[in-house]
């Protein structure tokens, strides 16, 4: 009997390596698995699973949780307006966690001995899988060739043509992880810190160009409608994808600090992403109050952070999750966007909950609510507390003054 090995397999390069290697060199029965986050079509996941059987895997499923991917993490990003170092929509770090669990699952009902990924030695992948198998899986090993044999992907492709596997190889140089929140390219160019990716390397070309607008309508705090026709919530994100990559828009460089302490970079395309967030960011600027889009922004950037890191399981996020979606009330209303070749704008809202249309005034303009001498009073008061520290400051610079002047005449004296 062969050891049962379940491989999260992707297509890539790095798990059509394990999957031949295991099999043909180790003698283990693997079975491998596709976690469908969203990335993939019909006719992709057709091709992965024939390529899986054709590296040797005894078996291929897809295992398809983008709702679930959606409704336990992706809702709860938009509502934080979550953007890593304020570039990085978290597209792959989110997805690696319910890949996980959801291959840790499949591992458990198949009675598998262990579980495989192709994480290298020296990225965030491979602790974030490791966690999740070590407290959902805690009796099934964990076999990873790719991190054990520090392997380099030139190294994995020479093993794959003298097995007598062919493939794009120019196209495997790069790695490309996709998934319904974006995709990331990493290559040659990003191990370095001044190389761009070329434009081939991305997966979205351009195709259109000249200007184009894009209503998107929240129902509290979710995407509910693509120029006005309804859309399920993982449908939206990809009619605003299909729209706004033809624009080749969310294309960025994230730099970041990985879990192990070392820096890292990599490439992406994110279009749904960066314009989803930063259309309901534009909406909760009118109908939030200033101390909730400051706490939003605070456990926000902390979910954010925790997720990277492969905390997701940690309760406190779920307590933090709760905060964010009580939060959403009246994040309702539409948002007016504009596209164009490599960027986008927001350029307004309409929201019943506007609070610039409350009938109080219009700012630099018209005050409604109160009148020239509230406004004096209030000031007045305002100041208090700094009046007073000028005030305290001031006396004891004076005294201090004095004091220094005296002993300067002492000293003077014969």
């Amino acid at each position: 009997m062969k050891d049962k090995a379940v491989l999260a397999f992707s297509g890539g390069l790095d798990t059509s390596f394990c999957t031949r290697y295991l099999t043909a060199e180790k003698g283990y029965e693997v079975h491998t698995a596709i976690v469908n986050t969203g990335g993939f079509s019909e006719a992709e996941l057709d091709a992965i699973g024939r390529r899986a059987i054709q590296l040797g895997a005894v078996s291929h499923v897809t295992l398809n949780i983008e709702d679930e991917y959606y409704e336990k993490c992706i809702r709860y990003m938009i509502f934080g307006n979550m953007l890593k170092n304020g570039t990085y929509p978290f597209s792959v770090s989110s997805e690696r966690t319910f890949q996980a669990l959801a291959i840790a699952q499949y591992a458990i009902t198949t009675d598998a001995k262990y579980i495989v990924h192709g994480s290298t030695g020296a990225g965030n992948d491979q602790v974030r899988f490791d966690l999740v198998f070590n407290i959902m899986a805690p009796g099934i090993g964990i076999i990873t060739p790719i991190r054990d044999m520090q392997l380099s992907r030139e190294a994995e492709i020479d093993y794959l043509k003298k097995q007598g596997f062919e493939a794009d190889w120019k196209k495997l140089e790069y790695s490309i992880n996709k998934g319904l929140w974006g995709t990331s390219v990493g290559g040659r160019e990003t191990l370095s810190s001044h190389l761009p990716l070329p434009e081939e390397a991305f997966p979205s070309q351009l195709k259109k160009t000249g200007e184009e607008n894009l209503a998107l309508t929240f129902e509290k705090g979710e995407v509910s409608h693509v120029n006005g026709l309804a859309c399920s919530k993982t449908d939206a994100i990809r009619k605003i994808e299909s729209i706004a990559s033809e624009y080749a828009i969310g294309r960025d460089m994230h730099v970041g600090d990985t879990i192990i302490g070392i820096k890292g970079r990599v490439g992406f395309e994110a279009a749904a992403p960066m314009i989803i967030i930063k259309a309901h960011h534009a909406l909760e600027k009118h109908v939030l109050t200033k101390w909730q889009q400051y706490w939003k922004e605070q456990l926000g950037n902390w979910y954010g952070m925790l997720l990277h890191e492969g905390q997701y399981l940690d309760p406190v996020m779920r307590n933090i999750e709760k905060f964010l979606a009580d939060s959403q009330e009246t994040v309702s209303g539409e948002v007016y966007v504009k596209l164009r070749p490599y960027r986008f704008s927001v350029d307004g809202i309409k929201s019943d909950f506007d609070m610039m249309n409350a009938g109080f005034g219009q700012y630099g303009e018209m005050n409604e609510g109160w009148s020239a001498t509230d406004v004096k009073g209030f000031t007045a008061i305002l100041g208090n507390q700094l009046k007073i520290h000028r005030f305290v400051q001031e006396k004891n610079r004076n005294v201090s003054g004095r004091e220094s002047g005296n002993n300067e005449i002492n000293t003077a004296k014969p």
